[in-house]
């Protein structure tokens, strides 16, 4: 059994036509520790994938399990970035990820969950900014803080919706060099994190992706595995034939649908 399935699962949402299918019969496998991307055009599901992993939907057919224990709602287990909203507003940086380590772990003294704010927003370079707002981060500065509570809170899972999708060039390839440092350091330890990770980007589909799920309507999809090794740098890759003909693999499904690529 793998660590995550989906189950002959069918979901839909109401339409003006009545009902608009996205899911259809649709079932997949996930490994632990593994980091699945997905990509695909726009309204192909990717973003409904998730929610369903997340709990924050049913399946309407069908069903998803993690471990063996079929998903019934949200949990401690899963964790979720999204492109923008992450943060709550009102609080500090320090607070944001202290709040997250008091949702995991409601038991901690008031001096531990500080100690390990502190050591997860020194992962990602933030500890200098724990006074701070969200509202006077730079976009990079607030998913610094968004992946720090992540992996603070030590979820199994972490589930990324366009995490980096509103960050200018070079702050994407600095958060998504840090993500993947801090999941292979997990793996390391012992710890492993499964990463589900949604993206338009070819590229950073590529470089992130143990394996990519390339969705088509009603759930359709292909499948293709990474042969790039690890450790990768965005800067050595790019450049290199391996990355450009599996690159190209990528672009070629999106130009079969007609669609445009990043």
């Amino acid at each position: 059994m793998s660590y995550i399935e989906f189950n002959h699962v069918s979901f839909g949402y109401p339409s003006k036509k009545g009902y608009e299918e996205i899911l259809r019969d649709f079932s997949l496998k996930i490994e632990k520790g593994e980091f699945l991307v997905v990509i695909g055009q726009s309204g192909c599901g990717k973003s409904t994938l998730l929610s369903l992993l997340e709990g924050l939907i049913l399946p309407q057919k069908g069903s998803i399990t993690i471990d063996g224990k079929e998903v019934t709602g949200p949990d401690l287990r899963k964790s979720v970035i999204f492109q923008h909203d992450s943060l709550f507003p009102w609080m500090t940086v320090e607070k944001n990820v202290r709040f997250g380590i008091r949702q995991a772990r409601p038991g901690i003294s008031r001096r531990e969950e500080k100690e390990q704010a502190y050591q997860a927003l020194l992962r990602v370079g933030m500890e200098k900014e724990g006074s701070k707002y969200p509202g006077e981060l730079s976009g990079g500065m607030q998913q610094r803080t968004a992946i720090a509570r992540t992996f603070a809170m030590d979820s199994d899972i972490f589930l990324m919706d366009e995490p980096f999708g509103a960050v200018d060039p070079r702050r994407r390839t600095m958060l998504q060099e840090l993500l993947v440092s801090l999941w292979q350091k997990r793996k390391e330890e012992g710890m492993p994190k499964t990463v589900v990770f949604v993206t338009h980007d070819i590229d950073e589909a590529v470089f992130l992706g143990d394996r990519i799920l390339y969705l088509r309507k009603k759930g359709q999809y292909e499948e293709v595995r990474v042969p790039l090794q690890r450790p990768r740098k965005i800067g050595e890759l790019t450049g290199s034939q391996c990355f450009c003909s599996f690159r190209k693999i990528i672009a070629e499904l999106f130009e079969e649908e007609g669609g445009v690529t990043e």
